[in-house]
């Protein structure tokens, strides 16, 4: 018997059927200065413990991209070791802050199967949940994730589609507890702009731009302990018609996420994701440009929620907001369109 792990193929996942994931991780501040270091967000509640005290928290959380990263890598060698691409996201809430010096664990629950025409590939889709050393959920949410075939002859008899949410309702998001903006430091944070400020429909260029390297990204892949074949194994990968490594998804969406603090300045506290689709597969060497939109608006009672899209480019700054066409085909430098809601200060 092989001691080794080849991973999970399509025709070994079974309807469902629950994944515990291995490898525990303890949350610490380095892990926090590295993804500082990586992607440079700037958002005041995880920078300093005196603005999240003034916020009614004990300490600054560690961003919820964080935590999201953590449970992500942990569900990999289980659910998309080989993977051809990951796919999209829905139904994500976060259910907890979580601190350094919490230990997360993450399990996933196997909610549909649909073999690709081609018959060598086909898609997985997960609920994954990520759990703090109390048994508490500090997160949910379904990806689906294209993985390939051992045998493409194997017969998997029992698939289906999951119906998912077109958005995480309001009234299901949850605030951490204690989260009071009354009295917000609007100057500390960066910018005046509160809930009441924001328009539904409003479009926002984050102007700036951030340029992806080989070794970033394949720091902030193993930070996260993802060890997916398609962002480290060249050799496999130079058989690829691109030849390269595939820069992992989620530095695509924190990279954009810390791009949009120039106009998002007070949006940082991520409290759901309604949808994702990595557009396009992005490789290092490109710059990361992106633009928001606002979708949705929620009076959540002691804060706001903006409900936001995030689009990403690749080389091309978006002032003029690089989109879909009247065909619904996105413009070629898109690379990422992201929806989620984000706890912001209301004037009140």
């Amino acid at each position: 018997m092989s001691k080794t792990d080849p991973g999970n193929f399509f025709e070994d996942f079974q309807l469902g059927q629950r994944l515990v994931h291995a490898t525990p991780r303890t949350v610490t501040a380095g892990d926090v200065a590295l993804y500082t270091a990586l992607y440079g967000p700037r958002f005041s509640l995880f920078s300093s413990d005196e603005f999240a005290r003034a916020s009614g928290l004990a300490a600054a959380p560690i961003d919820p991209l964080v935590a999201f990263h953590i449970v992500f890598g942990k569900t990999v060698p289980d659910i998309s070791l080989n993977a051809v691409a990951n796919l999209g996201y829905a139904e994500g809430r976060f259910l907890a802050p979580v601190f350094p010096g919490d230990t997360l664990t993450a399990a996933s629950d196997v909610i549909g199967l649909k073999e690709n025409s081609n018959g060598k590939t086909g898609v997985v889709y997960v609920r994954t949940t990520g759990t703090n050393q109390r048994g508490e959920a500090v997160l949910s949410y379904v990806r689906w994730v294209m993985v390939r075939k051992r045998d493409p002859a194997a017969v998997v008899a029992d698939q289906s589609v999951p119906d998912l949410a077109k958005a995480v309702a309001p009234s299901d998001l949850v605030a951490p507890p204690g989260l009071d903006f009354s009295v917000y430091n609007y100057a500390l944070a960066g910018a005046p702009h509160a809930f009441e400020d924001y328009e539904i429909g409003e479009k926002i260029d984050h102007v700036d731009g951030m340029a992806v390297e080989e070794a970033e990204h394949q720091m902030a892949t193993r930070l996260w302990q993802n060890t997916a074949k398609v962002h480290f194994n060249q050799f496999e990968r130079a058989k690829d018609p691109s030849g390269r490594r595939l820069v992992y998804g989620g530095v695509v969406i924190s990279t954009a996420k810390a791009l949009s603090f120039n106009g998002l300045q007070n949006a940082g506290l991520i409290l759901g994701i309604n949808g994702g689709r990595h557009v396009a597969p992005f490789f290092a060497g490109a710059t990361v440009f992106a633009w928001s939109q606002v979708l949705d608006k929620a009076d959540l009672g002691s804060v706001g929620a903006l409900r936001l899209r995030l689009v990403a480019t690749k080389d091309k700054p978006c002032a003029d907001f690089p989109d879909k066409d009247g065909e619904g085909v996105y413009d070629p430098a898109v690379i990422l369109d992201f929806d989620y809601w984000a706890a912001v200060p209301k004037r009140g």
